[in-house]
């Protein structure tokens, strides 16, 4: 195969011919259009408030009660008297729960 030989001079001065008249049919050249800038597909996380309690469970994961996160000693008599009279297991565990707030009108 023969490769074709560009001389650059030549297509340099042909590029000029090609400008010269388009100036001077006064035909404007057209402008490449900048690019859209694309939206950001992921939101803006809302902060959600979380708030610790003690909750007293059973063996099978069902909570049996909730007790706010300074009242732990109250939680664990729960936990042994519920052990005490019955045949499942209790135990105490620390629980987290979403904190709403309330909207006034």
């Amino acid at each position: 195969m023969a490769r074709k030989v560009v001389n650059r001079k030549a297509l340099r001065e042909a590029n000029d011919a090609a400008e010269a008249i388009e100036k001077a049919s006064g035909a404007k050249p057209e402008k490449k259009k900048a690019p859209a800038k694309r939206k950001s597909k992921t939101k803006d996380p809302e902060s959600i408030r979380m708030r610790l309690f003690w909750g007293v469970f059973n063996q099978t994961m069902k909570r049996v009660a909730l007790y706010e996160f300074n009242q732990k000693k109250q939680a664990e008599q729960k936990a042994d008297e519920l052990n005490a009279a019955g045949k499942q297991p209790h135990f105490v565990m620390k629980v987290k729960e979403e904190v709403v707030d309330k909207v006034e009108k």
